[in-house]
């Protein structure tokens, strides 16, 4: 075969990878041709809905991704749903194989009894919130002066970092109007932040901390009975410089003093949550159980509880893949079942021209470089089972235009997200900043046709 006709269904770092390494592949002797398709009316997945605003390194992956798209051999399908405005068979009758890259975007479940109170929410929610995604509602139910984070990595301390940090600070960002109107209203003056584990466990990456810990008029506070360390926790501090890193950081706050400010940013070790406390339906406080180390790094339960009165609880605990359309699906995982990125059906067996590739592929762990690797794990077994491939009536670009637009699909192209970009910028240039986001689909499919 002369040509791969390739559908990718994600347009974020997994399937924007997996799309550029198979064009620069060494191992492929013939031509490709890509279409990339993705739900929302704008590319980038999680590193656009996903990441602080208050982030300036995503700037720099989002001008990687960019300029893979810019390139002109990648075509862009933006606001088109899988399963709704196309669907599996469409993919066959048009292409030779599809990888999904639907990544995870909802929150992990958290089961311990009070999770389902009023007050308490998805750590995902709020970030889409927060990072105006399109599909999610303008407003959020700030109104806790005291609120509570679970979980140790890098999507808690972004919460909490957003939650803590003082509205103005958050102008020089794209959040746009209702945002920032959100969290200037805000009464909040403390964040908790609980962690199962001790210091030396943590997920987050030493830049997430730092930036935690050293926020303008917030005083970011830590217990001394917090820091213990068995055995377990003294060898991944000897053998990881992040690991070391990152407990140096905990540890030198311990001798920083208070300034008095406003707010205050609690990081709080060995607590493990038990229940959310409410009082007519709403969240009123959070049960913790202490927890110590058992020489090996790990904690067990000391039959010790406290509680602290919050009138919020995010639980930021993992994000968790969502099932496709005729897709098989591994719902205690959150994954679609697979081998190397070849999807498995339900004996077990490699369904012939159906991929998968980054979190949906192997669940919401690891950084952008896991993304790469796993992307060329998936398109190397592509490129090595083409003898399976499908066979499509109508592999011409042309046919998957025109039948998007028989249905009445409103695509976003590449030309039409430049479109937007610029009317982005030039929303931010009027108020001194670099962009403010659209957030109404509506604004997008507008912008995208001017």
């Amino acid at each position: 075969m002369s040509k791969l006709r390739l559908a990718i269904v994600g347009a974020g770092p997994a399937g924007i990878y997996a799309a550029d390494l198979l064009i620069k592949s060494e191992l492929r002797d013939f031509e490709v041709s890509i279409d990339l398709f993705d739900l929302l009316p704008a590319p980038y997945g999680l590193v656009r809905y996903g990441v602080a605003p208050d982030h300036p390194r995503i700037k720099g992956i989002i001008r990687a991704l960019y300029e893979v798209l810019d390139r002109g051999d990648i075509r862009f399908f933006g606001n088109v749903e899988y399963g709704k405005d196309i669907t599996l068979e469409d993919l066959k009758q048009h292409y030779n194989a599809v990888i999904f890259a639907t990544g995870a975007i909802k929150d992990a479940d958290l089961n311990i009894p009070g999770i389902d109170l009023d007050g308490s929410y998805g750590a995902a929610d709020f970030v889409n919130w927060y990072d105006a995604h399109p599909d999610f509602p303008r407003q959020w139910p700030l109104n806790a002066k005291q609120v509570a984070v679970i979980g140790n990595g890098n999507v808690a301390l972004d919460v909490a970092r957003v939650l803590a940090k003082l509205p103005d600070d958050m102008l020089s960002t794209d959040i746009p109007a209702h945002v920032y109107e959100g969290l200037k209203n805000s009464p909040v003056t403390d964040v908790h932040v609980f962690g199962r584990r001790g210091p030396a466990q943590v997920k987050f990456t030493p830049l997430e901390l730092r930036e935690a810990c050293h926020i303008e008029g917030v005083d970011a506070i830590v217990y001394d009975e917090d820091f213990k360390y068995d055995e377990g926790s003294q060898q991944a501090i000897d053998s990881n410089n992040q690991t070391r890193v990152m407990v140096n950081t905990l540890e030198q706050l311990r001798e920083e003093k208070q300034t008095g400010g406003q707010r205050r940013l609690h990081l709080h070790f060995f607590s493990a949550p038990v229940e959310v406390l409410g009082e007519d339906g709403k969240v009123v406080g959070l049960k913790i159980e202490r927890t110590e180390l058992d020489g090996k790094g790990g904690v067990v339960p000391t039959g010790e509880f406290r509680t602290f009165d919050v009138q919020a609880v995010y639980r930021a605990v993992g994000y968790f893949g969502s099932p496709l359309t005729e897709i098989p699906y591994d719902a205690k995982s959150g994954v679609i079942p697979n081998d190397g990125g070849r999807v498995l059906d339900s004996q077990g067996k490699a369904i012939p021209g159906v991929y998968a590739t980054g979190w949906i592929k192997r669940g919401p762990v690891g950084l952008i470089g896991h993304t790469k690797s796993d992307a060329l794990e998936t398109i190397g077994n592509i490129i090595a089972d083409r003898e399976t491939w499908w066979q499509p009536a109508s592999p011409e670009e042309s046919q998957i235009d025109k039948l998007l637009n028989d249905r009445g699909v409103k695509v976003i192209d590449w030309a039409g997200w430049l479109k937007v970009d610029a009317k982005e910028r030039e929303l931010g240039e009027t108020e001194g900043r670099e962009r403010i986001k659209l957030f109404d689909r509506q604004d997008f499919e507008t912008t995208a046709k001017g």
